[in-house]
């Protein structure tokens, strides 16, 4: 028998166990984000975690979360497009966020990488999208897509770059250790 054929069932047989394997599902769901999306993401969370450090390069970025900068150096095209990133030339150039980190939406970047959040053509969040279908004058699940749309985009615009980026640990000034001199104490008794 051929796996992923149907089979009779009768009383006297056995029920014949599944053949197939479950698949695994990594960015191939019914609602998903391309790779633009999940790399795009990843390049502007290094981004802010070095916002105010001046510009990073993609070398660095590419290293840092094992992408290809080829790949990255597409991504940030569409970046700098909708005002999210700057570029600097130069030997000590790179990328920046062009604004705080938490100011950006998470929303903001995937629209800027994926374009319009929609589980449907004619559940977009652009309006000249929601008018593709012909069929939405007679539509009846039309609602159904559209709260998918609306609960994902919530989602996302809910969420900042901040959100995505643990605060930095300043370390505080070590305290010298008990018994130990201070270098601005003197060594010569009162």
């Amino acid at each position: 028998m051929r796996p992923g054929t149907l089979t009779a069932v009768t009383p006297t047989s056995p029920l014949p166990a599944p053949t197939l394997p479950r698949p695994a599902y990594h960015g191939s769901g019914a609602v998903a984000f391309s790779t633009k999306g999940e790399y795009g993401v990843r390049l502007m969370v290094q981004l802010a975690r070095h916002h105010g450090d001046g510009p990073v390069s993609l070398a660095g970025v590419a290293a840092a979360e094992d992408l290809p900068r080829a790949y990255l150096e597409q991504l940030v095209v569409s970046l700098r497009e909708a005002g999210l990133v700057t570029s600097t030339r130069g030997a000590h150039g790179g990328y920046e966020l062009a604004r705080p980190p938490e100011t950006i939406a998470m929303g903001e970047v995937l629209r800027a990488l994926e374009g319009p959040i929609a589980p449907m053509i004619c559940a977009s969040d652009d309006p000249e999208h929601a008018t593709t279908c012909d069929r939405s004058t007679r539509c009846t699940v039309n609602v159904l897509w559209v709260r998918v749309r609306d609960a994902v985009a919530g989602a996302l615009d809910s969420m900042t770059l901040a959100d995505l980026v643990p605060p930095r640990v300043v370390a505080a000034p070590r305290a010298p250790a008990r018994g130990s001199e201070s270098p601005n104490r003197s060594l010569t008794p009162p």
